[in-house]
């Protein structure tokens, strides 16, 4: 999807870079916070279906635990590189911080395909990749979760790998499992959830009103799909949707539990025009790049990162762009909507309603608790309207944009406990 190929390392230095001199960091806290404090790269043999054997690469990049256990997904992509992994690391570092958490920041990675993996296949990739990166992780050392292309099956897969090398349970090495073996209620929809509290939270700031405002959806994963239906059922018109494979744009307003079906019976995006799926007929098929400039409230990039650059920013007419995905804006791009009077809610805040309950069924396990999924939702409301006010406020203060003061937040609590500990 994206527009430009760039490194996403590079931008996420850059981003602490800037964050430094705002804060007049201390050049040796800033040297501590730009490395990770371990970057493992393994060679993962897996026996194929037709019983070939496969070598696959996979990472687990540990960045900062001063203020916590490394907390971080896992991610099965073919495009995953080292850089990537990295700045997936570093980004979740100050989300945890942004948000006031008890964790530091990582981040997985394998060089796959999934889509093109069976059941089995996946299992055992999974499965011999805990066990090659076995001794850098544990429940108070570095707890995995999932992200692009892993899910509930693949979390309990990790699980149970831990567990059986242990020779106990051991629910708390992972989170965003499935809800029978140790995984809190809401966890599934907790990252869209937080989402929608953030756009709430920014349409009040902003005074405008919440019915009726159009909404573009760039992803249609687990993510991009629940967002979709939340928004949709509290009002919102959510008038173009894309997965990887193309958009679809409907003035007058789509029905996302209608593409989401349509999807479950292997359909997609693209083409849905062409079709009898009920309720498309007179929509537009578009691609992903037209998505981001649609006249529209807010834009919502659910995907990979790059997607909003210097090339395009300049063509983005939402009022509000809410990153539900990771590292989606550049930093060229930034300074381009800040100019144009755009509100990006950056991803560190925006995509935290994930880590915030990971958080929470971590801290469930380890008490060998389980709570309703009304308390979560409550909790995670309550930690994430706050992180998004405090952010806002400091925004407005200082005459910066959101993610300045998202990542002055995030940075700054870390670095304060890099300097406490004597670190720096």
């Amino acid at each position: 999807m994206s527009t430009e190929k760039l490194n996403p390392l590079e931008v996420a230095l850059r981003q602490l870079e800037m964050t430094a001199d705002k804060l007049n960091l201390d050049p040796a806290i800033h040297d501590v916070l730009k490395n990770p404090k371990r970057a493992l790269t393994v060679s993962i043999p897996v026996r194929m279906d037709d019983g070939a054997i496969r070598i696959f690469t996979g990472y687990r990049v540990q960045h900062n635990n001063t203020r916590g256990p490394y907390k971080g997904g896992v991610r099965y992509h073919p495009e995953v590189s080292l850089d990537e992994v990295k700045a997936l690391a570093m980004w979740m570092t100050w989300k945890c911080g942004v948000v006031n958490i008890p964790y530091g920041g990582a981040k997985g990675g394998v060089v796959c395909d999934p889509k093109e993996m069976s059941k089995n296949e996946l299992e055992q990739l999974t499965r011999k990749y805990i066990l090659a990166i076995i001794d850098l992780i544990g429940p108070l050392k570095d707890v995995l979760a999932p992200d692009v292309y892993t899910n509930q099956q693949i979390m309990a897969w990790i699980m149970d790998t831990y567990s059986s090398v242990k020779g106990y349970s051991v629910p708390e090495i992972v989170t965003g499992k499935p809800v029978s073996v140790g995984g809190s209620e809401g966890r599934v929809e907790a990252t869209s959830r937080g989402v929608v509290f953030c756009i709430r939270e920014a349409l009040k700031r902003l005074d405008m009103r919440q019915k009726g405002v159009t909404v573009a959806i760039q992803g249609y994963g687990n993510v991009g799909s629940n967002i979709a239906r939340l928004l949709y059922n509290e009002g919102y018109k959510i008038i173009a949707i894309s997965d990887s494979k193309g958009a679809v744009y409907q003035p007058n307003g789509i029905n996302p539990n209608d593409i989401l079906q349509h999807k479950m019976k292997g359909g997609s995006v693209a083409g849905i025009c062409l079709g009898t799926v009920k309720g498309f007929r007179g929509c537009e098929e578009i691609t992903n790049e037209e998505l981001l400039e649609l006249e529209c409230d807010i834009l919502i990039p659910t995907a990979l990162e790059n997607q909003i650059t210097k090339a395009n920013a300049n063509k983005v007419k939402a009022h509000i762009v809410t990153e539900a995905a990771n590292g989606p804006t550049t930093t060229e791009a930034d300074e381009l909507l800040y100019k144009n009077r755009v509100m990006v809610i950056p991803d560190i805040l925006a995509n935290a309603g994930g880590v915030i309950v990971s958080y929470f069924e971590w801290d469930q396990n380890l008490n060998r608790q389980h709570w309703t999924e009304n308390d979560v939702n409550i909790k995670l409301e309550e930690k994430i309207v706050n992180a998004f006010n405090n952010v806002f406020e400091n925004s407005k203060n200082l005459g910066v944009d959101m993610r300045t003061a998202a990542l002055m937040t995030g940075v700054g609590r870390v670095a304060e406990a890099v300097k406490t500990l004597g670190l720096g």
